[in-house]
């Protein structure tokens, strides 16, 4: 309150003496340049040779029978409620979602291409660009910065030789900053695809990387060795013993 009550005596100083321009230049807020993550690239869709309206797009035999599934659950006046799963059954057949599935989306729904567009834009799982085999999600969010997740990035970023928003020259990794994925008590963690490695440092998310270069699925979940899920980092202090089971009733019978 202070500062903006500040801000706004400084701006009637600086207009009543005819220096606007200096209030202009006068920021009190820092600021840093947007970050490519998310949804790879910025909400404006850019035209390239892979992805365009014309591009060629259709859903495979297989895919239309999960399409007419995933539509059979919705009313037919309420088709437009399937936009995130088509679009999701669209990327998981591509690897992303191109510009010409969001319209072969919108034209089976009936529904206005700029509402696919919308949640395509929105949700930042909607990859609306071309990325590698395996897509590493580091995140960046408030607990996982506090326990160091910028070491982890950094190893990463000078193991790959890419930063966020970017793909390996063989194409098996992008790598993509995102926000919080729900494991803070694992803090610092990453995504690969739609699995979880927590618990990282520097090596073991390296470690974690090479695994999958060999063609080797890692083990999921915390990386520490020292714990399961998201038990005590320190150790249990609780429900030590099996727990007894409550007594069951002798009037119903099961």
């Amino acid at each position: 309150f202070f500062y903006l009550l500040d801000m706004f005596a400084r701006s009637l100083r600086l207009f009543a003496n005819g220096n606007a321009r200096s209030f202009v230049g006068y920021r009190g807020i820092s600021h840093s340049s947007p970050v490519r993550g998310g949804g790879i690239g910025l909400r404006k869709h850019i035209y390239t040779d892979k992805n365009h309206e014309s591009t060629p797009f259709e859903f495979s035999m297989e895919n239309y029978k999960r399409l007419h599934e995933i539509l059979a659950k919705y009313p037919s006046n309420y088709k437009a409620g399937a936009t995130i799963p088509l679009l999701h059954l669209a990327q998981e057949q591509e690897g992303w979602l191109p510009l010409a599935a969001m319209n072969k989306v919108a034209k089976i729904l009936e529904i206005p291409e700029m509402k696919v567009y919308e949640t395509a834009t929105f949700y930042t799982m909607f990859l609306r660009e071309p990325v590698g085999k395996h897509v590493v999600g580091v995140c960046m969010t408030t607990p996982c910065m506090l326990c160091d997740s910028q070491s982890v990035y950094k190893a990463l970023s000078e193991h790959l030789g890419i930063g966020f928003g970017e793909t390996t020259k063989d194409g098996l990794f992008t790598m993509l900053e995102l926000e919080c994925l729900g494991a803070c008590a694992n803090a610092p963690m990453m995504s690969v695809g739609d699995v979880y490695y927590e618990d990282l440092t520097p090596e073991t998310a390296i470690n974690v990387i090479e695994t999958i270069k060999n063609g080797k699925t890692p083990t999921p979940g915390p990386q520490c060795g020292t714990r399961k899920v998201a038990e005590p980092s320190g150790g249990k202090t609780t429900l030590l013993e099996e727990p007894t089971p409550p007594p069951l009733r002798t009037d119903i019978k099961f």
